[in-house]
């Protein structure tokens, strides 16, 4: 009977060590969490999961389905159960507390030459943190004008184009021409106004967030941080040019008054067009314009989406060798086209592909030169900061209920305090 029990302790024993990541003798499996969602972009994963598992017998991958509505606490509950994923998907603006936690690897001794290499300094920028690397930007997209092509032939306005965009004044002069009789030249989609308020202020000159030479970040809300909202207040409020009723909605939520003829234009991201093309009425003649630009040009800040490893996964190598095939050229330029986005790699962005008339991808394709780290890329509380001060400032600042200056006082005084506490 003790030999029985001796033998059975040892094969759970070896059961245990074995369990979730596979022995030295079998193949090494590795977990990678999704956010796709769209289908031809849950599509496009699958059949790159599948063709690695095709190539590689000894390093197998699993498709996780997560969720973009609730990736970061359900990141954060993974991580402290340690039952996070080994792959991981997210955005770069989500990526700060994690990677300060403790919870993701340093990618910077784990990435091939080719791949650090083939994407820009600056969209790295978006996921470096002190001394390290925590993510692979690997998809972003711009905000864009999609107007009614009808609608603005028959005005008479001038057309812009990445090479002669509107400013910021010209834009609120032609949405005032363009509207009347219960109609409106443009529809702002602010239920999430912060990001889409702050990227877009880069063009002006806009920075709001401002790190000291001791590292530490305080808000301060100067002249450029002053165009974008201003430019959509007095669209509301002066001119009624730009609709109040859609303060309040997300993207889509604007698209049946958008082919109904209610708004000439609406603000939204590049991919947004997949579901244009899907939705818009027969003989709908839409088209994508640039978004205005300042004085600082067509510059807008993108928080991109991510690749990143777990910190707890006992297979870094080969969770960054997976991410590494996925990120390939060919592949890439399948992922952008899935998602009806832009790829970060400069040879996946030079594919034929992404220059077409169809559906506007050259119009976006021209701005990714333009496309800089999101402002609160790097700030540690900016998620608190964005949710309890700046939302509801904004929100308010936008309705008329409370002026340019309050919402400077708001954002700068109620804004220091919360990122103080992040930063004793």
């Amino acid at each position: 009977m003790r030999t029985r029990a001796l033998i059975v302790a040892v094969l759970l024993l070896l059961a245990g060590c074995t369990a979730g990541g596979g022995d030295e003798d079998g193949p090494v499996t590795l977990r990678f969490q999704s956010l796709a969602w769209q289908e031809e972009s849950v599509q496009a994963n699958k059949e790159l999961v599948k063709e690695w598992n095709a190539t590689h017998s000894d390093v197998k991958v699993d498709y996780v389905q997560g969720s973009w509505s609730s990736v970061h606490d359900q990141l954060l509950t993974s991580f402290e159960g340690g039952e996070a994923p080994d792959i991981i998907h997210d955005a770069s603006d989500d990526l700060a507390d994690f990677a300060h936690g403790g919870y993701l690897a340093d990618l910077t001794d784990l990435l091939p030459a080719r791949l650090k290499s083939d994407i820009p300094q600056h969209s790295w920028e978006t996921t470096t943190f002190g001394d390290g690397v925590y993510g692979v930007p690997f998809l972003q997209e711009p905000r864009v004008l999609v107007a009614n092509a009808t609608w603005l032939k028959r005005s008479g306005v001038r057309i812009p184009t990445p090479e002669h965009p509107w400013s910021w004044t010209e834009f609120r002069q032609i949405t005032e021409q363009l509207s009347g009789d219960g109609r409106y030249g443009v529809a702002w989609p602010l239920k999430e106004p912060v990001s889409a308020t702050l990227n877009l202020s880069l063009s002006a000159g806009g920075q709001l967030f401002h790190r000291g030479a001791d590292g530490k970040v305080t808000v301060r809300f100067e002249a450029g941080d002053e165009v974008v909202p201003r430019t959509v207040h007095d669209q509301v409020d002066t001119d009624h040019s730009a609709s109040p009723t859609t303060l309040g909605s997300g993207g889509s939520d604007t698209l049946p008054g958008f082919f109904g003829g209610r708004y000439a234009m609406v603000p939204l991201g590049f991919s947004y067009r997949q579901q244009i093309v899907q939705q818009a009425p027969e003989g709908f003649d839409w088209q994508v314009l640039p978004a205005p630009a300042g004085a600082d040009g067509l510059a807008q800040g993108v928080s991109p989406q991510t690749l990143s490893v777990a910190e707890d996964s006992p297979h870094k190598r080969e969770a960054a060798a997976f991410i590494d095939f996925l990120l390939r050229p060919k592949n890439m330029v399948r992922l952008a086209l899935g998602d009806w986005m832009l790829p970060t790699g400069t040879q996946a962005l030079a594919d034929p592909a992404l220059h077409t008339a169809k559906d506007d991808w050259a119009t976006g394709t021209a701005l990714a030169e333009h496309l800089r780290p999101a402002p609160a890329q790097s700030v540690r509380g900016y998620a608190e900061w964005k949710d309890k001060v700046a939302t509801p400032a904004f929100q308010e600042y936008y309705s008329g209920a409370i002026g340019l200056g309050e919402l400077r006082e708001r954002l700068e005084r109620d804004g220091n305090l919360v990122l103080a506490r992040y930063q004793r």
